[in-house]
């Protein structure tokens, strides 16, 4: 299997399809596999490149807890590209993917094309802040105490997530089946290091401002502690664009697949995300 060396840990790589580089970096409650509608429908024009983040078998599980800080994610996105000798590329990112996308940005901003951050901004609201911190580090302790299996099912029908049960029962008994085999180690120091007290997006407005990247900002309707992020963001990115899903929860993609892909090409369409020279 291929892996890429970053900073403390391997991690694990699939790289498909030709042309134009897409990163895509996944959520905390799943993996690259939570990807692989898009991977399939890009990979005939690009060249897709996935990856499990650190704490994400096959990926390294390092059991040092300080591995996992938040900067980790944005800089295990720039070990990705030297190791697979890319000098710039388009980023796809979920949640916290879609986080490390946008912080990736902000400190490395002549190796991205443009970015797609999909559901992004948990905890990230000032009204939110105090009851994120509590239940960060509660989620952590449970996921060590009660293991993946335990809680799994329990995850997927939370408020943002119980939709796609709704809509594809099928992708959702997939879902809850990825979550079952993720690490619990990865999962708590991931939740403890990064998720906790990684700074929050409306904290980064006056960056954000300076920010020229092209940016898609996907969110669903019903993900009601993104919605409002979501809608700092457009005000304040310059080159931003906000695509509101109806009916939908926190797993955009996999709840609306052909409408999240559809809004990819048409934002390449009309606004040339993607048309923009990578050499």
């Amino acid at each position: 299997m291929p892996y890429v060396d970053a900073d403390g840990a391997r991690l694990y790589v699939e790289d498909s399809g030709h042309g134009d580089p897409i990163i895509f970096i996944h959520e905390f409650a799943s993996d690259l596999r939570g990807w692989e509608a898009q991977l399939r429908h890009f990979s005939r024009g690009y060249r897709c490149i996935a990856y499990n983040a650190r704490g994400y078998p096959p990926s390294d599980v390092p059991e040092d807890a300080v591995l996992y800080g938040w900067e980790c994610a944005a800089d295990d996105i720039a070990a990705l590209m030297r190791g697979l000798s890319i000098e710039r590329a388009h980023l796809v990112g979920l949640s916290t993917g879609g986080y490390a996308a946008l912080q990736f940005g902000l400190r490395y901003p002549e190796k991205v094309g443009a970015i797609v951050a999909a559901s992004v901004g948990s905890g990230s609201h000032p009204t939110q802040r105090d009851d994120w911190l509590r239940e960060t580090s509660v989620l952590a302790r449970i996921f060590i105490d009660h293991g993946m299996a335990a809680v799994a099912e329990r995850m997927a029908r939370g408020p943002a997530r119980i939709q796609l049960k709704y809509k594809d029962p099928r992708s959702w008994q997939e879902f809850v089946a990825r979550l079952r085999q993720l690490s619990t180690q990865g999962l708590a120091h991931t939740m403890a290091r990064c998720q906790a007290v990684r700074p929050s997006l409306h904290d980064l407005r006056d960056k954000f401002a300076e920010m020229t990247i092209p940016v898609l900002l996907a969110v669903g309707d019903e993900d009601a502690t993104c919605l409002e992020t979501n809608l700092m963001l457009k005000s304040v990115l310059p080159n931003a664009g906000l695509w509101i899903c109806p009916n939908t929860g926190h797993g955009i993609n996999l709840e609306e697949p052909t409408a999240f892909m559809s809004h990819l090409n048409q934002e390449r369409a009309d606004a040339e995300l993607f048309r923009l020279d990578l050499k």
